[in-house]
């Protein structure tokens, strides 16, 4: 967490990590009802690692996308 925070921008973090962040929160408080803290925790964890891999992948997609040459 403390490199995350270290190794990005402010705008890095607002712009890529807080809207998949709020997502995950959202899931984890709507659908995980572990009875167990840490169980919730670490289901929070996987799934803000999942969508942010996913977002990522949709992110690199478009850029590339936009650099191809058109003919």
């Amino acid at each position: 967490m403390y490199s995350l925070i270290q190794n990005n921008s402010l705008r890095s973090l607002l712009l890529e990590q807080l809207p998949v962040f709020l997502v995950s929160l959202f899931i984890a408080e709507m659908f995980y009802k572990f009875h167990s803290f840490l169980l919730e925790s670490i289901a929070f964890l996987a799934t803000w690692f999942v969508l942010d891999w996913g977002y990522q992948k949709v992110r690199r997609a478009f850029a590339h996308e936009e650099k191809l040459p058109t003919a």
